[in-house]
């Protein structure tokens, strides 16, 4: 267990008098380290929070700069870093936060070729992205690397949060289970076309925060095996079962998806939009 200074004692204070989390609990989480897709609208704030809580190392992948049509939901980022990559801006976010988080910055796509090597070297991933293509990349790269991922979804008024670890629960389903194949090219609108609520980000990012440091720790009940879906114009949140597809074409009995595949663009969306 890490030797706290007084400060570290000071600061995750209100984590150590937790009975589920303690002192050995946080000494945990400063040891972790987590990978994210995305320093957008879902990877904002899950990247303030998971740095706040003393995450050890927070590895973040975006290739995009910050644009002044981001700051409406991407809160890591603000008007005096408009041009500058989001990966550089939530790096000198998190390090104000929080100086014991080591981030580590990855300022292109992730693809087929580099996402297991990269991967590899965390405990988790959380996916903040919001394109198909990424979405299937990434669960296909966890299940192949045997890593959790927590991932999150929002559209205009609506979010979603699941948690994927076919790897340590035999009836977990993974992403495929869900959706086996992206939506064909050009069939799902933009952020820029459809709109999206900003406020919507920081309620589907903070859950998956949540359920990042649950996972971390250990504690309570994870998302495995369900889906979390928000409604904002209904102030509803509901909890759907899912169950593990018999005939998933990557962790079913006779998978046909035994390598990553690159799918084309579902659309013209980038991380964390």
């Amino acid at each position: 267990m890490i030797d706290f200074t007084e400060k570290q004692i000071e600061r995750y204070s209100r984590h150590i008098i937790l009975p589920e989390v303690g002192a050995e609990g946080q000494s945990k989480l400063l040891e972790s380290k987590v990978f994210m897709i995305g320093a957008g609208g879902l990877g904002s704030p899950v990247a303030y929070y998971l740095a706040a809580a003393g995450v050890g190392t927070i590895g973040i992948a975006d290739a995009d700069v910050v644009d002044s049509s981001n700051l409406q939901r991407q809160i890591i980022h603000n008007e005096d870093r408009v041009g500058m990559p989001k990966v550089e801006s939530a790096r000198e976010t998190i390090q104000a936060l929080n100086p014991d988080v080591k981030v580590k910055t990855y300022n292109h796509f992730v693809t087929a070729e580099n996402i297991r090597e990269i991967i590899s070297e965390y405990d988790l991933v959380v996916d903040g992205c919001d394109n198909f293509p990424t979405r299937f990349l990434v669960n296909d790269a966890c299940f192949f690397e045997n890593k959790p991922l927590v991932s999150g979804a929002m559209f205009r008024f609506e979010g979603q949060v699941a948690t994927f670890k076919p790897h340590q629960h035999k009836e977990g389903p993974c992403y495929r289970c869900l959706y086996p194949e992206p939506p064909p090219a050009g069939l799902v609108p933009s952020c820029s076309e459809a709109g999206i609520l900003g406020a919507l980000a920081g309620a589907v990012g903070t859950i998956q925060a949540v359920e990042v440091i649950k996972e971390l720790l250990g504690i309570g009940d994870s998302l495995s095996g369900r889906l979390m879906t928000f409604d904002a114009l209904r102030m509803e949140w509901k909890k759907l079962k899912l169950h593990k597809d018999p005939a998933c074409p990557l962790c079913g009995p006779n998978p046909t998806v035994t390598d990553l595949v690159t799918y084309e663009q579902a659309c013209e969306l980038k991380f964390g939009e």
